[in-house]
């Protein structure tokens, strides 16, 4: 094994795990200051939005995750938005043959604010300002640029030269910014300040003033700006999208595995992927297979093109759409998915639907080119408190696409991105529907103990996810080298992101793997790959334990990314 490359964090009052170190410090002080585990992932999340504006957006989306102490099985906050009432029907086919275009058109429901104030509302025990002041000191002060923020401002200079309000915030010297400049953001900083004054304007108890944020946000002056702009620019976004919009609140799916129980979100995300690939693996069997050697990695890939496969013939929401959940998350069908792999040989061909399917659906996705391209965004931030409270959420929504409202620092929700222009597929984009979220926080408890994990990193997060699972509870290692263990990721299926590029074969490794491993690949019918050394895109896993046995909480980030762990 590769040794660790950090040390593993362990306190005994509390932990934080996140994607930014600045977001971790602003979780950190909510804790020492009293705060719960909810208020202190808020705080983190709201901060992402800040320190990695790349990635995350404080108008973006934010699915959540929490088990309180004593709570047995975990709610969910969605975080995410719907697509405005007046899309006309078949908007993307008629209009553009297809394809979804960046720009105001993509625009869902900004979900983010309401998930943080929902989780707040319902379990937190501090006002929106102190959840939120650190986000908006470090907008308003600004913050080192790190490599990652820089290489994707560069990577993206034309999307963000695209509209000048964003060229404005992103390239705030006519350039992208360089690692180690300050980066600045006045206008969300001003933004933010707004909430904290309608806060502290509301009479009443905590929950009033959280009423008053929220009612601030959707339905008051920043409401007003956001949509306005957007239909000056050719959007659908209205006032009446705005004010009614509210998050789903729902128990997680649980899945027993690996001696314990695996929480995920439902299927108006890819949650269900990772029960869906272990069921699979569970029903095979990993007896004899050593980490990482070629017969492991091509088991796992095979069993997750089989999910991915599921994802892309039922997933949608479930409010429109009848999603086959039940049954996809039944041994029967893990056996039957796990007897369609071919210990020695790889799958030429995506698997076909083993359920019903939706018909009359345009399915043909243009294929990728060598190697995939995927949209740089999210973050993710875990939290367990003394109590032992756990909060589990990975905020997104890059800015790069979508015009900035001018004078707000907001990029509404680009996550339209991810719905197909079909309506007639599963997750095709039609009006009131959510789209198909790749971000999905997740926790795993083990008698006393439990872990909230996740990652960004799109259509690999379920994978990296997986890894991190298989790492640590079937072959024993610790957090940190479980997240710092050498991954690997299959792209064989339609991609979650505009335009659904599917990479036929494709699978990337990481260079701590062996070559031997990816010429046995190879050998099988893989298309292989690698990724370089430490790829941003290998994910960026994040994960605080509890060990009851032992007094301590423990934390590990993922050093592919700006991620930190943190406790005390």
């Amino acid at each position: 094994m590769i040794p660790p490359t950090r040390a593993e964090i362990a306190g005994t009052r509390h932990v934080v795990a996140a994607g930014h170190f600045l977001a971790a410090a602003a979780a950190h002080d909510v804790l020492v200051a009293g705060g719960n585990a909810v208020d202190a992932g808020c705080a983190a999340g709201i901060a992402l939005g800040v320190v990695q504006p790349d990635l995350v957006n404080v108008a973006g989306v934010a699915p959540i995750m929490i088990r309180m102490a004593g709570m047995e099985t975990p709610i969910t906050i969605d975080g995410l938005g719907t697509w405005p009432r007046s899309l006309p029907p078949g908007h993307f086919m008629k209009r553009h043959a297809g394809t979804i275009p960046p720009g105001v058109e993509r625009i869902v429901v900004p979900a983010a604010p309401a998930a943080w104030i929902e989780a707040l509302t319902r379990y937190g025990t501090m006002s929106f300002r102190e959840v939120a002041g650190a986000a908006a000191r470090f907008a308003r002060g600004g913050f080192a640029v790190h490599p990652l923020l820089a290489e994707t401002l560069t990577e993206y200079e034309e999307g963000y030269r695209a509209w000048p309000a964003n060229a404005a915030i992103y390239l705030p010297r006519g350039r992208p910014p360089r690692v180690g400049e300050r980066f600045v953001q006045s206008d969300l900083a001003d933004t933010l300040e707004r909430l904290f004054a309608a806060e502290a304007g509301a009479s009443g108890d905590r929950a009033a003033g959280l009423a008053a944020v929220r009612a601030a946000f959707y339905e008051g002056e920043i409401a007003r700006e956001i949509v306005d702009y957007v239909a000056r620019e050719g959007g659908f976004l209205s006032r009446e999208d705005m004010a009614s919009y509210r998050c789903r609140v729902e128990p997680a799916i649980a899945m027993r595995t690996l001696g314990g129980t695996l929480h995920v979100c439902g299927a108006w995300c890819q949650g269900p992927v990772l029960p869906m690939t272990l069921a699979q693996i569970e029903a095979l069997g990993l007896d004899g297979l050593a980490h990482n050697d070629p017969d492991y990695v091509h088991l796992l890939v095979e069993a997750m093109k089989g999910a991915f496969a599921d994802r892309e013939h039922h997933f949608g929401d479930p409010a429109f759409v009848e999603m086959p959940l039940e049954a996809l998350l039944s041994p029967e069908h893990a056996r039957a998915r796990a007897g369609e792999i071919d210990r020695r040989r790889a799958r030429q061909e995506m698997p076909g639907p083993l359920l019903s399917r939706f018909e009359g659906v345009t399915r043909e996705v243009p294929a990728g080119g060598p190697d995939p391209h995927p949209e740089p965004d999210t973050s993710y931030v875990a939290v367990v408190d003394r109590a032992g409270n756990a909060f589990s959420a990975t905020p997104s929504d890059g800015s790069w696409n979508v015009p900035v409202v001018p004078g707000t620092g907001l990029v509404p929700s680009s996550r339209g991105s991810q719905s197909r222009p079909d309506p007639m597929h599963p997750s095709g984009a039609a009006a009131g529907r959510r789209p198909r979220l790749t971000p999905n926080p997740a926790l795993f408890v083990r008698g006393e103990d439990v872990m909230p994990f996740g990652t960004p990193g799109g259509d690999v997060q379920s994978q990296a996810m997986l890894q991190l699972l298989l790492n640590r509870y079937h072959f024993g290692m610790g957090l940190q080298e479980a997240i710092d263990a050498p991954r690997f990721a299959t792209y064989d299926f339609p991609g979650s992101f505009a335009p659904f590029t599917h990479h036929h074969g494709l699978v990337k490794l990481e260079p701590g793997i062996p070559e031997r491993v990816g010429e046995a690949l190879s050998a099988r019918g893989h298309r292989v790959s690698y990724w370089r050394e430490r790829d941003w895109r290998a994910g960026g896993l994040c994960a605080v334990e509890t060990d009851f046995g032992e007094g301590l909480i423990r934390g590990a980030a993922d050093p592919r990314r700006p991620a930190y762990a943190v406790g005390l």
